[in-house]
C-alpha cells in the first residue's frame, strides 16, 4: 500500500472501533468503479475487517453479480427495482448467479423514484420472501419528485423514509438510508431510528444504525469524509501516474518520427 492508502486504513479502523462502521460501499452503477478500483478497495476493507456492500449496475446486470461473488461482496444492493416486475428480475438473476450458494450474502433493492414508493405494498411481500432489505437512495428520492438536491432532509422526504421504515419494520426487512447523509441529517435519522433502520450510508461508508443516536456521529461523520477525500486523491494519483508512464517514450517517438518526416518534408519543399 502507498502512504494514503496507508492513511486510508487507519480511518476504517477509527471508523470501525469508534464511530460503529461496519461497511464500505462501491458502485457499478452511478459511480462507475473499475476491477482495479475495486481490488485496492478491498484490501483495504479487508485488512480493516470491515463487508463490502457493492451496487450493481442494474436489476438483471448479470456480469455484476458474477463480479460481486467473485469479489466476495457482503451486500449487494440492486437499482433502480421500480415495479414487480423489476424485482422478479432482481430475484432471478440473483438465483441464476448465486443459487442456494448465497449464505452470508444480503441482497437489497434500491428504493430511489416515487415511482418505486407507489409500487411498495405490491412488492413487499415478494421482498419478505425472497431478500433481505431495502436501501432508501434519498438524493435520487428527492430529484424524482422534481425537487433540488438540498430539499434532501425536508419534511415531505423524511415522511416517505418513514412510510418505508414502517414498511420494513411490519416486513421485517432490513432497512439502510444513504443519499447525502452528512451532519445535518442526524435528527432526520433519529426520527427514522425509532421506527426501523438498521443501518445508513455516505458515499463510500456504510454506519451501523445506532450510531446516529451517539455523541460520536458528527466525529464520524468527519472520519466517513476524510477517507473518501483520500480515496478521490489516491484514484486521481493512480491514474495520474499511469497516464505519465510512457511520456518519456512518447516524446522520444516524436522526436524520431520528425527526424524521419525531415527529408520528405525538405523533398517537397524543393
Amino acid at each position: 500500500m502507498n502512504s494514503t492508502e496507508c492513511r486510508m486504513l487507519d480511518m476504517l479502523k477509527r471508523g470501525r472501533d469508534r464511530y460503529g462502521v461496519v461497511a464500505v460501499k462501491a458502485e457499478f452503477e452511478a459511480e462507475g468503479t473499475r476491477p482495479d478500483e475495486l481490488l485496492r478497495l478491498i484490501e483495504l476493507v479487508y485488512r480493516a475487517d470491515l463487508k463490502l456492500a457493492l451496487k450493481i449496475g442494474g436489476c438483471e446486470a448479470v456480469s455484476d453479480l458474477h463480479a460481486s461473488k467473485l469479489y466476495g461482496a457482503d451486500y449487494i444492493i440492486g437499482p433502480m427495482v421500480e415495479t414487480p416486475y423489476a424485482l422478479t428480475k432482481f430475484i432471478e438473476a440473483r438465483n441464476k448467479i448465486y443459487g442456494a450458494n448465497a449464505q452470508g450474502t444480503e441482497f437489497l433493492f434500491n428504493l430511489e423514484t416515487e415511482t418505486t414508493l407507489g409500487n411498495l405494498e405490491a412488492m413487499l411481500p415478494m421482498a419478505k420472501a425472497e431478500l433481505d432489505g431495502i436501501v432508501f437512495g434519498r438524493v435520487d428520492f428527492t430529484l424524482s419528485r422534481g425537487l433540488p438536491r438540498n430539499a434532501i432532509n425536508e419534511r415531505q422526504i423524511t415522511d416517505a423514509v418513514v412510510t418505508v421504515a414502517e414498511a420494513c419494520a411490519r416486513a421485517n426487512l432490513d432497512l439502510v438510508v444513504g443519499g447525502s447523509v452528512a451532519v445535518e441529517a442526524a435528527p432526520v435519522l433519529r426520527e427514522i431510528r425509532a421506527i426501523r433502520l438498521d443501518r445508513f450510508e455516505t458515499r463510500k461508508i456504510v454506519f451501523d444504525g445506532a450510531v446516529a443516536e451517539t455523541s460520536g456521529f458528527e466525529a464520524g461523520i468527519a472520519n466517513a469524509v476524510a477517507f473518501e477525500l483520500a480515496w478521490l486523491e489516491n484514484k486521481r494519483d493512480y491514474y495520474s501516474t499511469i497516464a505519465d508512464e510512457d511520456l518519456a517514450r512518447i516524446r522520444m517517438m516524436q522526436e524520431r518520427n520528425m527526424a524521419a518526416m525531415r527529408p520528405q518534408i525538405v523533398s517537397i519543399s524543393a
